[in-house]
């Protein structure tokens, strides 16, 4: 299976989407792929000044602006990942008619794209923790796995909403009204220490975004971060995230198998 998977067939079919879903995305484009990187951070100066020089919502919390910028990188990861993923079995309608193909690679695809930006995104906040002069502990060495739980988290449901646009072109809108919900309800533009009721803060850290953006902010900028670890006391809740990104996974996988039979005659 494995081999089938990781054939260099598929691997050079993915290296393909991927170069093509940049050439569009960025054509005609003055700036081009530094929008990439130009993006997140004229959002971040504009809510760093709100949020910071006005409302003063992280003081107390070193290196805030890291902080904030780290949590930003990371929800906008999510959001390219899903909302990229959700119209790519649509856009990819022509290839799916002309040749057989797994259904699978298009999304992957679409998920890697996110993924290079992501990274690109982590040098600049590199540069920001020099600068800001963030001292690093051996907990940074668990940043892959939590990065890689985003990756796995918002794979799953990149898989359910790229099967479900090809029937239901609604969901686009849907899944907007979700995310807009979601940045508010993720501790991103504010510490998880200004919700003052303990039982709000276990709720929150149960959402898998807000309980690796904890886990990357306490991994890398500061141990004053409250993490699910310390909220649950080690206890068996703090398994419930990592449990909701393989089922989400799990559904958003048997969803795309089941609905990928028929892509060709829906879309």
């Amino acid at each position: 299976m494995f081999k089938r998977i990781f054939s260099k067939q598929n691997i050079i079919l993915v290296k393909e989407l991927v170069r093509t879903d940049f050439k569009l995305r960025y054509q005609g484009s003055v700036l081009g792929y530094t929008w990439s990187l130009l993006r997140p951070l004229l959002i971040f100066i504009i809510l760093y000044i709100v949020f910071v020089k006005f409302l003063k919502v992280g003081a107390g919390i070193p290196h805030y602006p890291v902080y904030l910028l780290l949590g930003m990188v990371m929800w906008n990861f999510f959001l390219e990942m899903t909302m990229m993923s959700l119209g790519s079995i649509v856009g990819r309608g022509d290839l799916i008619r002309k040749i057989r193909i797994p259904r699978w690679i298009i999304v992957i695809s679409s998920s890697l794209s996110a993924v290079i930006n992501f990274l690109l995104n982590l040098v600049v906040i590199a540069i920001f923790m020099i600068a800001n002069h963030v001292s690093i502990s051996w907990s940074v060495l668990f940043l892959p796995l939590i990065f890689f739980e985003v990756y796995v988290f918002s794979l799953g449901i990149s898989f359910f909403l790229s099967a479900a646009f090809v029937k239901f072109r609604d969901i686009n809108y849907i899944w907007e009204v979700f995310l807009q919900a979601g940045f508010y309800i993720t501790p991103i533009l504010y510490p998880l220490s200004r919700i003052s009721n303990h039982t709000y803060q276990k709720l929150m850290i149960l959402n898998p975004m807000a309980q690796t953006m904890q886990d990357a902010r306490y991994s890398i900028i500061t141990h004053q971060t409250i993490t699910s670890y310390a909220l649950f006391n080690n206890g068996y809740y703090i398994y419930i995230p990592f449990l909701i990104v393989l089922i989400t996974l799990l559904i958003g996988a048997t969803y795309f198998k089941k609905s990928s039979k028929f892509f060709a005659e829906e879309i």
